[in-house]
């Protein structure tokens, strides 16, 4: 498990719960459940990491809860 914040909250758009990482740009994913929702995120968040060190971009720290809030 990641130690980046995660968002999770459902839309009645999607029909789906999101999770959000606001640490990382871009970084969300979706689920029919809270819990497949977080474990998708996190799956999301080691790929946002991966690729961003074959870009050879900076990865932010972990900083805590309720940073964005």
């Amino acid at each position: 498990m990641s130690k980046y914040e995660v968002i999770i909250y459902w839309s009645d758009e999607d029909k789906a719960y999101i999770a959000e990482v606001p640490e990382l740009p871009g970084c969300t994913s979706d689920g029919l459940t809270y819990q497949e929702a977080l474990s998708n995120v996190e799956v999301i968040i080691q790929e946002w990491i991966e690729t961003a060190k074959k870009l050879g971009r900076p990865i932010p720290k972990p900083k805590g809860r309720l940073l964005f809030a």
